[in-house]
Parts: C-alpha cells; sequence; structure tokens
C-alpha cells in the first residue's frame, strides 16, 4: 500500500467521526459549526506553520484561494444537509464528490482515466443509488444541496493536486479558515446559537477532527493521482452506517447493504486496476482498455 492511499484511509475515519459530531449538534447552526471550526483550524495552522518556518502566505495564492473558497462552500452545504438527513444518506450523497473530482482533473491536472475506471465508477454509483433507496427523509432540496457540495469538493480536491508538492501542506489548509472565517462569521451573527455545556467539547472535536483529516488528505492528493485516492472516500460508508445505527438510531432495510457491497467493490477495482494497469495496457485486454 503506498503512502498516499494510506493517508487517505486514516483522513477518511477522522472525516467520518468529525460528521458524528456535527449531526450531534443539530440545535447549532452549520455556518456557525463551520465558523468555530475555522477559528480552531486557523489557530492550529498558525502554531504548526511558525513552528516549521514556512511563509504562511504560500506561492501559488491563486489557486490557494479558489481552494479555500470551494472548500468553504462545500463544507458550509454539507454541514446542512447532515444535520437535517440520516447521516449514511448524507455521507452517500457526497460520494458524488470523487466523479466530480475525476471530471474536473481532465481538465485542471491533465489526468488520463481509462474507459474502465469509469465503468468501476458507474459500479460504485449504483451501488449508492442503492444504498440512498426511496427515503422519505431526503427531500430533494437536500439532493441537490449535496450535488452542489460534492462538485465544489471536487474542484478543492483538484485545486490541492495543482498545488503538488510546490506549497507546505499546512499552507492550503491555512487559506482554508482565512477566507471561511469572515464569511461564516458575518453571517453567524445574523443566526447566533450560544453553544451550552458539552456543545463546547463537542466543537472542539470538530474542529480538532477535521484539521487531522485535512491534513492526511491533502499529503494524501499530493502524493498520488487524483482520480486514485478519491475513490477511497467511499469507505466511508462504512463508518457511516455503523455510527448512524448506533448512535442514532438510523435503519436501512437489505438494499443499502448489497449497495454498499456493490460500492466498495468499484473502489476495490478501480485502486486494483491501478496498481496494475502498465501490465493490463501490455496485456491481451489493451485494446478494450484503452480505446
Amino acid at each position: 500500500m503506498s503512502r498516499g492511499v494510506a493517508y487517505m484511509l486514516i483522513a477518511t475515519f477522522f472525516f467520518s467521526t468529525m460528521n458524528v459530531c456535527v449531526k450531534l449538534l443539530p440545535h447549532i447552526p452549520a455556518v456557525e459549526i463551520v465558523f468555530f471550526r475555522s477559528i480552531i483550524s486557523l489557530v492550529i495552522s498558525l502554531i504548526i506553520l511558525r513552528s516549521v518556518k514556512v511563509n504562511i502566505w504560500g506561492k501559488n495564492r491563486k489557486y490557494l484561494i479558489l481552494r479555500g473558497v470551494s472548500g468553504a462552500i462545500a463544507l458550509i452545504l454539507y454541514f446542512r444537509m447532515m444535520q437535517a438527513i440520516p447521516l449514511a444518506s448524507a455521507t452517500v450523497i457526497l460520494f458524488l464528490s470523487p466523479i466530480f473530482t475525476t471530471i474536473i482533473g481532465i481538465f485542471m491536472n491533465n489526468e488520463k482515466v481509462k474507459p474502465v475506471q469509469w465503468l468501476f465508477f458507474l459500479i460504485s454509483f449504483l451501488g449508492i443509488v442503492l444504498i440512498k433507496g426511496f427515503d422519505a427523509r431526503v427531500p430533494l432540496f437536500f439532493v441537490i444541496t449535496g450535488i452542489i457540495a460534492s462538485a465544489a469538493s471536487g474542484l478543492a480536491y483538484n485545486c490541492i493536486r495543482k498545488l503538488n508538492t510546490s506549497e507546505h501542506p499546512m499552507v492550503i489548509i491555512f487559506y482554508f479558515p482565512l477566507i471561511t472565517i469572515p464569511v461564516t462569521g458575518a453571517i453567524s451573527s445574523f443566526q447566533w446559537k450560544m453553544p451550552d455545556g458539552y456543545d463546547w467539547l463537542i466543537l472542539l472535536a470538530v474542529g480538532v477532527l477535521t484539521q487531522t483529516a485535512q491534513y492526511f488528505m491533502t499529503k494524501s492528493y499530493q502524493l498520488e493521482e487524483v482520480s486514485k485516492v478519491a475513490s477511497l472516500r467511499y469507505l466511508g460508508i462504512i463508518y457511516a452506517l455503523f455510527f448512524g445505527f448506533l448512535l442514532f438510531d438510523e435503519h436501512f432495510n437489505w438494499k443499502v447493504y448489497v449497495g454498499m457491497a456493490i460500492t466498495l467493490s468499484g473502489v476495490i477495482l478501480n485502486i486494483w486496476y491501478k496498481h496494475n494497469r502498465l501490465r493490463f495496457d501490455m496485456g491481451i485486454f489493451k485494446d478494450w482498455l484503452t480505446n
């Protein structure tokens, strides 16, 4: 297993745990949660950047700012959706982001995607359709919200890849709260809900978990092709189903488990193909895979 793949697996676990924390705060506006999360991220980023003596402003500010803006849009919309619908359903809808990541990556990063990989993505997407099923708890409004969040995530991930190794991972992460704090702070002032008791600990956990997940995700995208590691986020469905059942009493029918197996099959097939692409391209299936 490459370091890029390992980093994405770690990031997926921390993102899933963070999702649980957000789900535990339905009474706090999503924008406000993002605001608190951004403050924590800003403080941690500055401390680390100062300790390693890295220029906090970076070199390629165009893509750093674009990454911050697109990431902010994605997170605000995702948190709002996650508060309103079942955890697993929200996670499933956001799993459209690797598809947007792959499509945008073709134009932004000149990445090559073989036809057979689109088949694997389709397999995963069909699995997601089965997982979602006919859930009356998921209004069309939040489906659209999730699709927009997924597209914004895909753009953010490609910005990270565009920056590649030219920027320190913490500089890339730093630009997110730098842009998000003034925006979410202004919006939150019109609908402020003061956290109470354990809310503060949960908000702290959201910030720390997200910061850790962002670091490993950023390292992953810097080390591997976006289309290779982005699909690993699909594995978060396992955590979503488990935490949803254990903590929020979310129940689904047998289609969910069939869909989970299909989704994971598409992910595994894509990773397997990426590792064995050269052998395949030189083999008897070359024409089918490359034409």
